[in-house]
């Protein structure tokens, strides 16, 4: 079972690391829903931990559109990221219309040279979650869909991550349950959905806290029920 933890310092990224996490999710903006992090904190963060890093590419929190100038951004940002080395990507991409933009997604997977992706949360704005799914099933770079099954929690839209779940099997992307996950609950939601990664961020924060660090404590107690369930 992964255990992904967002991080938004090098202190959270090393509590992260000692306390259970598999891997980390860095950002900045996190009442935002993440944003695009500094190139120092990216360089801090892939020298103080081990576990892999996948560092979001999101130039603003309008929208998960993106025009000819955010995607220049984008295309810098990934540039950088890929020379620190040994990280990996968060992105996501929608049309007008709500349609995965595959034209976007194609440009910065090519900037991104073979790095790993995880596709985030614009999927739970996707006007057809099954078609955004078959979509990126086609890329290989992804390997990780970031969703709460188009609900405002993970649990509230358990019935679609099943769904999500069962329909990526057989692909190389995996389907990762985030938002408003908590460790009460935890246990049954794993079993009701089938998932085998998820992702994790006020809820192992002091207090429950966006704004405040990594507990160790409440990460510690995520970490024991996903080993007791480990399949």
């Amino acid at each position: 079972m992964l255990l992904e933890v967002i991080a938004t310092t090098v202190k959270d990224a090393v509590i992260a690391e000692r306390y259970g996490a598999d891997r980390i999710e860095l950002i900045t903006g996190i009442r935002e829903g993440g944003l695009t992090p500094s190139l120092g904190l990216i360089e801090g963060v892939r020298e103080a931990v081990g576990i892999p890093v996948r560092v979001m590419v999101r130039p603003h929190a309008r929208s998960f559109r993106y025009d000819e100038a955010d995607t220049q951004t984008m295309l810098r940002d990934i540039r950088h990221i890929a020379a620190v080395g040994g990280l990996s990507l968060v992105m996501g991409m929608l049309r007008p219309d709500g349609a995965v933009d595959e034209e976007l997604l194609k440009r910065l997977l090519q900037a991104a040279d073979g790095l790993e992706v995880t596709f985030h949360r614009a999927f739970d704005e996707a006007e057809d979650q099954i078609a955004a799914l078959e979509i990126i099933k086609r890329y290989p770079q992804i390997t990780d869909v970031l969703t709460s099954g188009g609900q405002n929690t993970a649990p509230e839209g358990a019935e679609r991550i099943a769904v999500l779940e069962r329909l990526s099997s057989m692909s190389p992307v995996s389907i990762l349950a985030g938002s408003g996950l908590t460790a009460d609950g935890l246990r049954d939601f794993v079993i009701r959905t089938a998932v085998s990664r998820v992702h994790f961020g006020s809820a192992v924060r002091e207090d429950g806290d966006p704004l405040k660090p990594v507990d160790p404590a409440r990460l510690q107690a995520v970490r024991s029920i996903l080993n007791s369930g480990k399949r």
